[in-house]
């Protein structure tokens, strides 16, 4: 079974790692895993970000702060 890497420059998924290093988010076991790559990074970053305005939160007890 090979492995699958999403391109952040070309936005394909390459079987096997064809391209630098710099531009590869991977490895994934599917073709559709590597096709979510950059949406899985943003519900995580996200909820990374939910945890930690929480967190600021908890701490002072003031609401977080807005962008």
């Amino acid at each position: 079974m090979g492995e699958y890497w999403y391109n952040v420059t070309t936005g394909e998924v390459e079987e096997g790692r064809k391209s630098s290093w710099k531009h590869l988010m991977g490895p994934y076991a599917t073709r559709a895993e590597a096709q979510q790559a950059l949406e899985r990074a943003r519900q995580r970053s996200d909820e990374y970000d939910e945890l930690l305005a929480q967190e600021r939160e908890d701490d002072d007890g003031s609401p977080p702060h807005q962008q």
